[in-house]
């Protein structure tokens, strides 16, 4: 009798099975755990990569060589008015201020005032509107003068530099330079009897006292513009009293404000006047 699993296995060889093991999986290669090898750094020169360059600085500025981007100092001593002063350096490009400004601040009051202001430079509000002191500062600024009983307009306002920083950061000590010619013939021709310094940077770069502000506030100092001594009142700038509204710092404005006021009120000899 034929064995039945031998029947079976020629009917699978006649149907092509050659076996019933299946073939073995190929080995899947488990990735290495080793660290990689590391490549020798180049042995000469010439082999090495070029070296990254680094990103280049913006070029220094060059202000422009013509009177009117870069008015000269004779035409400035020439201005026997501060209508003339403005029309002489209102185009001024002398340092980088200038041609990031929207409006050029020159100052205004009184050209006749007795006690004037100079603050750091101008902020947003001013560069839009070409006049000093007019954003939220210059509001608290016409509510002091108006407690030592005066008017915004009996005074005159003027800064350390006509032009925006940018950011409403503190002018650099170029900068400064750059603008502090006009602001001393400005001086000169306004003829106050006092000055009041608002903050630190007027202190330092007009009067030359680097001193913190909080140390030097309601000491006076003087400082020699045109031939004369004129005395000077540091106090804290109106933002600053903004941001400390306190009883203690508004108490010490008005009495260095006070001290400025009682400053101006003293008869000056006419002969005092350039």
């Amino acid at each position: 009798m034929e064995n039945p699993l031998e029947a079976w296995r020629d009917t699978l060889l006649e149907l092509g099975v050659m076996g019933l093991v299946r073939e073995p999986s190929p080995v899947v290669q488990e990735p290495s755990l080793r660290a990689p090898s590391v490549v020798p750094p180049p042995r000469h020169a010439e082999d090495r990569p070029a070296p990254r360059l680094a990103a280049s600085l913006p070029p220094a500025y060059v202000p422009p060589s013509d009177a009117i981007g870069c008015p000269r100092p004779a035409s400035v001593a020439a201005a026997t008015d501060l209508a003339g002063l403005q029309q002489a350096i209102q185009g001024c490009l002398a340092c980088p201020l200038g041609p990031g400004r929207m409006k050029f601040v020159f100052g205004e009051g009184d050209p006749g005032a007795r006690l004037m202001f100079v603050g750091e430079g101008p902020g947003r509000d001013e560069d839009l509107q070409g006049r000093p002191f007019v954003g939220k500062a210059g509001e608290l600024l016409d509510k002091m003068v108006g407690a030592i009983g005066l008017k915004r307009e009996e005074t005159y306002i003027a800064n350390i530099v006509k032009c925006r920083p940018p950011d409403n950061r503190a002018p650099t000590p170029e900068e400064a330079r750059a603008c502090l010619g006009y602001l001393h013939r400005q001086i000169e021709l306004v003829c106050p009897a006092v000055i009041v310094t608002l903050g630190a940077t007027p202190l330092r770069e007009l009067v030359g006292v680097g001193e913190g502000i909080t140390r030097v506030r309601g000491q006076w100092k003087r400082v020699k513009v045109g031939g004369r001594e004129i005395p000077v009142m540091p106090t804290f700038h109106p933002a600053y009293v903004l941001r400390q509204y306190t009883q203690d710092i508004r108490r010490a404005v008005w009495e260095d404000l006070k001290a400025a006021k009682e400053w101006a009120d003293r008869p000056v000899p006419p002969e005092t006047r350039p």
